[in-house]
């Protein structure tokens, strides 16, 4: 049968996707979801500036974005206190990992990172061949000490490290994230993956320092500033290395309306700080809802909260499955020993709702059928 003759690392990568969307289940159950408190997105939505803009630039969309993308490179580098040369703008964090993973990684590269870490990451550096070498987390935490063993260990050129940290929304001290960004080795690269930063306690983060060409802070505009949907993102860097991603990026991959929303977004400074109320308000309910099931609410630093629901992970599956059956889409860490919690993001007021009324029920069902 002849066809695409497809490179032999491709031939043995499974077809796959880090993350089942809710559209997907929802296709598959027949029905939408009551709740889609599940991926993290922020319910609370973007700026309403962020939406008038975006809705100004619609009618300008037969027009590619500016692939310099220099109005919001400038702007964030003016808040940031740095210059646009340290600025790489993206489709997302995930797209710029995908440039990264395509800079450094080649068949056989070691890379380090967490088990159970953001899978998305693990799926670049899969895609072009890298070996992952995952260190366990420690106590919920990733641990920066092992991180560092490994990279020496292994002489890999890319390290992830998240904080605050996704699946558990745990966080280390900027004093902390600091000793880990000093002790990397000299051939090696840090990710300091931020994307949740905006929702996380004063004090986790270290001072930038864009001389440090061993290490790439990622931000996002779609947490905290509610435009997951418009897929952008960017990262903070020596300028070398932010220059370099301009030698495979798509240089016109950042459309028109997320440039507009996200410049929007940066200029109204009373948004975030609202979300951060709401969000920590949600938090409080979700851990008040996991309590009053038997279930244990881990702190976070985060707009989503692991519940650790007390048992193994075959206890969290049917958990989530009987949430997922009564119309809560929510998800889990897919490692141990963190597959023992099920992971809830914030949610509206009716949100919670719903949470409150399915969760008791599926509880009661899995304790019968045991």
């Amino acid at each position: 049968m002849s066809g695409p003759r497809y490179t032999p690392l491709v031939e043995g990568l499974p077809s796959t996707v880090p993350f089942v969307g809710p559209e997907t289940q929802e296709r598959g159950m027949g029905k939408p979801f009551r709740a889609r408190i599940g991926a993290n997105e922020n319910v609370f939505g973007p700026s309403p500036a962020a939406v008038a803009a975006m809705a100004d630039a619609a009618a300008g969309i037969w027009q590619y974005g500016d692939p310099e993308n220099h109005d919001l490179k400038h702007r964030l580098a003016d808040g940031l206190g740095v210059q646009p040369e340290n600025i790489v703008i993206g489709e997302g964090i995930d797209a710029l990992l995908g440039y990264l993973a395509r800079m450094l990684v080649s068949p056989g590269t070691p890379v380090v990172t967490s088990l159970g870490a953001y899978p998305t990451f693990n799926f670049h550096v899969s895609g072009f061949g890298g070996v992952l070498h995952a260190v366990p987390y420690k106590g919920d935490h990733e641990d920066p000490d092992a991180l560092i063993a490994k990279a020496e260990e292994t002489g890999a050129p890319l390290i992830y490290f998240a904080n605050p940290d996704n699946p558990m929304g745990t966080w280390h001290s900027a004093e902390t994230v600091q000793s880990l960004i000093d002790r990397v080795p000299e051939a090696s690269l840090l990710i300091l993956d931020e994307a949740y930063v905006e929702f996380a306690p004063e004090g986790i983060a270290p001072p930038l320092d864009v001389s440090n060409d061993r290490v790439i802070r990622f931000r996002t505009f779609s947490k905290a500033y509610g435009m997951a949907g418009a897929r952008i993102g960017y990262g903070i860097a020596e300028a070398g290395l932010a220059d370099a991603f301009n030698k495979i990026r798509n240089h016109f991959g950042v459309n028109r309306i997320a440039q507009a929303g996200a410049l929007a977004s940066l200029n109204d400074r009373d948004h975030v700080p609202r979300v951060r109320d709401q969000v920590a308000k949600s938090r409080e309910r979700i851990g008040r809802i996991a309590r009053d099931n038997g279930f244990e609410a881990l702190d976070s630093a985060t707009n989503f909260v692991a519940i650790d629901c007390g048992r193994d992970d075959a206890y969290a599956k049917a958990v989530l499955a009987g949430l997922v059956a009564a119309g809560v889409f929510v998800r889990m860490p897919g490692v141990a020993p963190q597959n023992r919690c099920i992971r809830v993001s914030a949610g509206t007021d009716a949100d919670l709702d719903v949470l409150a009324e399915a969760l008791p029920g599926v509880v009661r069902a899995i304790d019968a059928d045991r």
